[in-house]
């Protein structure tokens, strides 16, 4: 579910009009909504209620902006992070570093220390080496680091190949056959303590079957594992996907219970794993991040001209690539509505395409959209997860502001960067 809606022909998020917002600040500009993520996280929670002793990590990569964490950790979300500046953001919106689960192929001894030092619950050990590292780093602190091992149960989750990562040609996490040999090296190491077991098999996955197997596949390493060391808990990763194709025309039903083949629901979810997981007597780790996100935001976007050729339309937008990656990095597809609705209005093919000197700056190709004029307004839909978080300043293009709608109220939660940021750090030489 999400809450944006037209009403009276124009669009809204919860009780705030978007084009109010887009004259306000501008365009491009991202736009979440509260109750979105609210009910996302509140609804998984729900349905994994069979699960008593659980804990649901935010895997703040999707969206990092503090008001987004402060208002997951207020539900009562442990966080997923992958770097030390995600630890520090959580620290700044007020989240629990024990209630944190540090994963990621490369982290530092900066970042092993930060970590230890502020009580994470648990770092992810993606290799031999790095398991070395931590407990040396833990060793010359005086503590006993708490890992868990990322294992790679070897299974195709269906999705885009750069969004795997659980298979054993990816660069995440150890394979099962090596993992009971991993397991005996942290036992032995001084500086470790070995507190769960993790997976996460990709992202955007729309099916249960993946997880399942996954799961069913690692079950006997848990039992192993929970016999030899005494682990405590299991986590299971994320990657449940969302409806990104007419995402609009699904908001207001509930597609999550009804959305038929092709997209996951909670409750098909939870029937898929929860009678495998609850027997383990352990506690439970979910880490989704799109899946409380995604759907939650937009981003607005002004038409700047349209352009015909004799082989196409362009309509020409002033948000680019460098504000959402998506189509351009992942050839993801993002639903695109006008701010005012145009129910009648017969469709014509266009690429949609942005101000950014890149052929692969596009939103769309040859998307069937209503006519859109110079000065018009769209929403490309879905953009909560991934979007503002990877955007950059390539062209010297500005950060795009973000907004938080709650209610008939909102709140800028991160301006739009000024041109004297960009240049900031730098120095011309002599």
């Amino acid at each position: 579910m999400h809450e944006f809606a037209y009403k009276n022909g124009r669009l809204f998020c919860e009780g705030v009009d978007l084009e109010s917002i887009a004259d306000t600040l501008g365009t491009p500009v991202y736009v979440y909504s509260a109750k979105t993520i609210r009910e996302n996280f509140r609804r998984l929670d729900a349905a994994l209620s069979g699960l008593p002793d659980r804990m649901i990590c935010y895997a703040m990569k999707a969206n990092s902006n503090l008001a987004v964490l402060d208002l997951l950790a207020r539900e009562g979300a442990g966080f997923d992070i992958v770097s030390g500046g995600e630890l520090y953001r959580v620290q700044r919106a007020g989240g629990d570093a024990s209630r944190c689960t540090f994963a990621g192929v490369a982290k530092s001894r900066a970042e092993i220390e930060a970590a230890l030092k502020a009580g994470v619950y648990c770092l992810n050990v993606e290799s031999e080496a790095e398991m070395d590292r931590i407990g040396d780093v833990a060793a010359g602190l005086g503590m006993k680091a708490p890992v868990a091992v990322r294992v790679n149960p070897d299974v195709d989750a269906g999705t885009h190949e750069f969004i795997s990562t659980g298979k054993s040609k990816n660069k995440f996490g150890v394979g099962l056959d090596r993992a009971r040999a991993l397991y005996e090296r942290a036992a032995a190491n001084k500086g470790l303590t070995i507190r769960g077991i993790q997976t996460h098999i990709g992202s955007q996955i729309l099916s249960p079957q993946p997880f399942a197997e996954a799961i069913s596949k690692l079950l006997p390493l848990v039992a192993d594992l929970k016999a030899a060391y005494g682990i405590e808990f299991f986590s299971i990763g994320g990657g449940v996907g969302i409806v990104y194709e007419q995402a609009l025309a699904s908001g207001t039903a509930d597609w999550w219970s009804a959305a038929g083949a092709g997209h996951i629901a909670p409750a098909d979810y939870a029937s898929a794993i929860v009678p495998l997981l609850a027997p383990l007597g352990l506690k439970i780790l979910f880490e989704p991040g799109r899946f409380l996100v995604g759907n939650a935001g937009i981003l607005l976007s002004t038409v700047e001209y349209v352009k015909e050729t004799p082989a196409k339309t362009f309509t020409i937008v002033d948000a680019g690539m460098n504000d959402l990656i998506r189509p351009a990095l992942y050839e993801g597809w993002h639903e695109i509505v006008p701010l005012r609705e145009q129910p009648d209005a017969a469709m014509r093919p266009c690429d949609v395409v942005g101000p950014v000197c890149e052929s692969g700056d596009f939103f769309a190709k040859d998307r069937p959209l209503p006519p859109l004029s110079e000065g018009d307004r769209i929403a490309v839909m879905s953009c909560g997860a991934y979007g503002s978080v990877m955007a950059s300043n390539y062209n010297t293009r500005r950060l795009a502001p973000e907004v938080l709608v709650d209610g008939d109220r909102h709140w800028t939660i991160r301006r739009r960067q000024e041109y004297a940021e960009l240049v900031a750090g730098e120095s011309i030489f002599g």
